[in-house]
Parts: structure tokens; sequence; C-alpha cells
């Protein structure tokens, strides 16, 4: 299988791909420009969205902790992978593994949330515009990103912790590409239906709760747009959903297989190809989605690379006169 067997004895060991030595080629690739584009996207959304004026709106508050989860998230992840596409050595340390875990699953969980804080924002929108600077003032917007983030740390002490402490009976090889719950409970030499349970009733709260609030919200914004019978209305009233919604629908289509049957032989088959998916595709078509459907973040982007070129002219125009003058 293409796995070094002379792996230090505390290593864990990422089978991943290694069944698949053609497929791993390929894989490299495909996850590097993934990566770059992830980073490369998600930055340039940060950027925009803290120094152009017109994007400092709730909206963009929150895509911007989006976009910060998947920079880091990814990171937390394809590094590793990289390394174990491109050689024979599947390890990764204990160290490596325990970080992996804490780290993937509090960012992980904390976009959940974050998604469902977004849909809020999209409902306040869309049925409450008059209202809408009043209810997502500053204040409820840093509120909302903080019970985001703090859900993710406070869900990835508990799981994680519980699960680094199965005991596992010497067994280190991990049949995925990184350090995840539903594949690291396997490897435990006792009765894992209680974690199997607890997983359970996490993925209910953080994984399907914001989802039906998500879809709560939307469902009143679909009845807002029934209502409204300008055309113009209804572009910008899909305009504003669209790319929150496509992002939802990738993110969560993906993760709620994996989490909420992580036993099952489906996902036992095909867990890895879905991790991949959210892990690495996932957040490498956020920053496409939200650039290529928001006029708002094309314009800032316009904005961004022209100041850039008449702030070149200017400084070019300004040379040539002080060479004449003088």
């Amino acid at each position: 299988m293409g796995i070094n067997s002379s792996s230090v004895k505390e290593d864990f060991v990422l089978v991943g791909f290694s069944d698949q030595p053609n497929l791993e080629k390929i894989l490299f690739v495909v996850v590097l420009v993934s990566y770059l584009l992830t980073l490369v996207g998600n930055t340039v959304i940060i950027l925009i969205s803290s120094t152009d004026s017109k994007l400092r709106t709730p909206m963009y508050f929150f895509l911007t902790h989006l976009s910060l989860v998947d920079i880091c998230f990814t990171t937390s992840i394809v590094p590793q992978l990289l390394w174990n596409l491109r050689g024979p050595a599947k390890t990764i340390t204990a160290l490596g593994c325990a970080v992996q875990l804490y780290v993937s699953l509090a960012l992980g969980s904390t976009e959940c949330i974050l998604l469902a804080v977004m849909a809020f924002d999209r409902y306040a929108a869309v049925c409450k515009p008059l209202q809408y600077a009043a209810v997502m003032n500053p204040r409820l917007c840093q509120a909302l990103a903080g019970v985001a983030w703090l859900s993710g740390v406070g869900n990835t002490l508990t799981q994680s912790t519980v699960t680094l402490w199965l005991p596992r009976c010497g067994h280190r090889w991990l049949h995925h590409f990184f350090c995840e719950v539903p594949s690291m409970i396997k490897l435990a030499c006792v009765d894992i239906h209680a974690n199997e349970v607890q997983l359970f009733i996490a993925s209910l709260v953080l994984l399907l709760l914001p989802l039906a609030l998500i879809l709560m919200s939307y469902g009143h914004i679909v009845k807002a747009i029934i209502r409204i019978k300008s055309v113009q209305a209804w572009r910008k009233a899909l305009g504003t959903c669209g790319s929150h919604l496509m992002v939802v629908s990738l993110f969560y289509g993906t993760i709620t297989a994996v989490y909420i049957q992580p036993n099952s032989s489906y996902t036992h088959t095909y867990g890895k190809f879905i991790s991949l998916f959210y892990t690495v595709v996932t957040p490498a078509l956020n920053p496409l989605i939200y650039t290529l459907r928001n006029k708002d973040v094309k314009g800032a982007l316009g904005r961004l690379f022209g100041r850039d070129k008449t702030a070149n002219i200017h400084g070019i125009k300004k040379v040539a006169f002080q060479e004449r003058i003088s």
C-alpha cells in the first residue's frame, strides 16, 4: 500500500488514499491548487472587507470571519495531507494528530454556527429592511460572531478530549487522510456506542439545529420575495441571498453525511472523498462564489485595483511636474 512500516511507534498512520497511488498524484495537484485558491481568495475577501468603506456592513463582517475560518481550517489539514500524498510516509505524530483534531473540529463547528448567523443576517436584510441597521447593530454582530467561535471551542474541548482518551490498544492505522472524530473513535478497543451517541447529539446541536435555523430564515425570505412585485427587487433579493445559499448547500451537503452516520457503510467507503470536498474544495470555492455572484465584491475589487492604478498615474504626473519646474 506504499506505507512505511518502520514508522515511529507513537505515530498515527494516515492510510488516506494510499491504496490508489495513481490517484494520489492527481489529488496532490488538485489539493495544492485548491489550497492556493483558498489562501489567495479568502485573503482578498478579508482585505477588501476591511479596507473598503462600502463593505463595512454586517454581511461582510461575517464574511470576513468565514474567510478567516476557511483559511485556518484548511491550513490545519492540507499541509499534512500534501506531505503524505507526495511520498511513501503516511504518518503523523500523536501531538500533530491531537492538534489537528482539536483545531479542525473547532473551526468546522464554528463555520456551522457562522453560516446560520449569516442566514439570520440575510433574513433581517430582506424581511426587515427598514429596521435592518437597528437590528444588526455592531454590538449584536460581535456577539453573534463570538457565539460562533465559542461554540466551536466548546465543542472541540468536549469531543476531541473524550475521543483522545479512548483506549486504542495499539491501534494507530487511521483509514482517513486527517485526524477526525468519526474515524478516530473507530480505533478504540472498547465499546464506542456511548461515543457514537455523544457524536450524534453534538451533530444534532451543531449541524442540524443551525441547518434548521437556516431553512427557517430562507423560508421567511421566500415568503417575503413572493410578495415583492418588482422584478428589480426580486433580482436584488436573490442576489443578496444566492451566494450564501450556495455556500450552505456545498458545506452542509457533505459534512452531514460524515457526522450524522459516522459508522454507516456509505461513510466508511466514501467518507474520505466526502471529507476531501468540505475540507479542501468548498473553502476554495467560497471566495469564487461570493466574488462572481456579488456585485459589491466585484466593485470593491475594481476600486482596490483602480485606486492603485490612479495612484501610479498621479505619481508619474507628480514626478514629471517636478522635473519641469526643476
